[in-house]
């Protein structure tokens, strides 16, 4: 059922934009949310990956690292792996599908002070586990994944400004540093690197800085790093980040607000359209579109224990007036 509540719109000289594409499957015929079921401790989701040829979704969940799997079609996701030390993971945090639906899932703090445990892993989409990785470095929090043009993942570094690559070579699964903007990026108390997506022109790597609100553009033909210029919008607590076409969606969790940005075609720039409220009773972290509508996890991190219902949503806007 639909929540609405009383909200702002911050609107910025340019027309807006919507917060969906159009998509093959009429919105009559899907649900408005999609339940994920918890454990009987209480769970907390985060990240959320979508395979668009198959129409499914991931979701990854942080108390025990359970991921969850759902259609467009069903209001029920169901558990589609199990957490609590499975492949040595007992947390997990950002996670993303490529063009083969592989699923790719990053494990935030999982191997800190773990040496026996991974920090990210690679599944096929039928489940089989194909790599579980350590990354390079003992203060790694990898939170978020996206895929660039050459087929590789690229993870975040929240306790660092890092990035790391993994990708499939002659000699397996292998993971790399890939970019090191310590001297550039200075971190905060906090999570720091999260978000991130690939630029209109797939020329970088947009990511966003939670603590300060920074975007950073990491250029993909050297690793260069470099600001977005934003004009000063403010993006504190940026967490996901969502792409469609020149259109770039901040979810910035605990301000409960969506940015919607206009984004140069090499992500040196990117202009504020809007800043919409969300619904006030719910922290939501990140999103991906999947058949035509954006999907947002409902994180419950605002509980001390989470309670149901659990969700993934698609009617996060609060009623606003211009």
């Amino acid at each position: 059922m639909k929540r609405i509540f009383a909200g702002v719109l911050i609107a910025a000289s340019v027309s807006a934009v919507p917060l969906t594409v159009a998509g093959p499957v009429s919105a009559a015929a899907r649900p408005s949310s999609y339940q994920l079921h918890g454990g009987p401790g209480g769970s907390k989701f985060e990240g959320i990956g979508a395979d668009t040829r198959r129409g499914v979704f991931y979701v990854s969940e942080v108390t025990g690292g359970e991921i969850h799997k759902g259609t467009t079609q069903d209001p029920n996701a169901l558990e589609w792996l199990p957490g609590d030390g499975t492949h040595g993971r007992f947390t997990a945090r950002g996670i993303t599908v490529d063009e083969a639906g592989r699923v790719y899932i990053a494990g935030g703090p999982n191997g800190i002070g773990q040496p026996g445990r991974p920090d990210l892993w690679v599944y096929s989409p039928t489940g089989d586990l194909l790599a579980a990785l350590r990354a390079p470095g003992d203060n790694v929090f990898l939170n978020d994944v996206a895929i660039g043009p050459d087929g590789a993942a690229y993870f975040t570094n929240s306790n660092a400004p890092q990035v790391f690559r993994v990708a499939l070579g002659d000699n397996g699964w292998q993971t790399q540093m890939w970019a090191d903007a310590t001297g550039t990026i200075a971190t905060q108390p906090g999570f720091n690197l999260g978000g991130i997506v690939t630029s209109p022109d797939a020329s970088s790597l947009v990511i966003g800085q939670g603590t300060t609100g920074q975007l950073w553009r990491f250029d993909l033909a050297d690793a260069s790093v470099t600001p977005v210029s934003t004009g000063g919008t403010d993006l504190t607590g940026a967490d996901g980040l969502v792409r469609q076409g020149s259109v770039l969606t901040v979810v910035r969790n605990f301000q409960r607000m969506l940015a919607t940005l206009r984004l140069a075609p090499d992500g040196s720039a990117a202009s504020l359209v809007e800043q919409r409220a969300t619904d006030p009773t719910r922290v939501l972290t990140t999103a991906k579109v999947l058949r035509g509508r954006m999907l947002l996890v409902d994180s419950k991190f605002e509980e001390t224990v989470a309670t149901p219902p659990y969700e993934v949503v698609t009617d996060p806007i609060s009623e606003f007036a211009p």
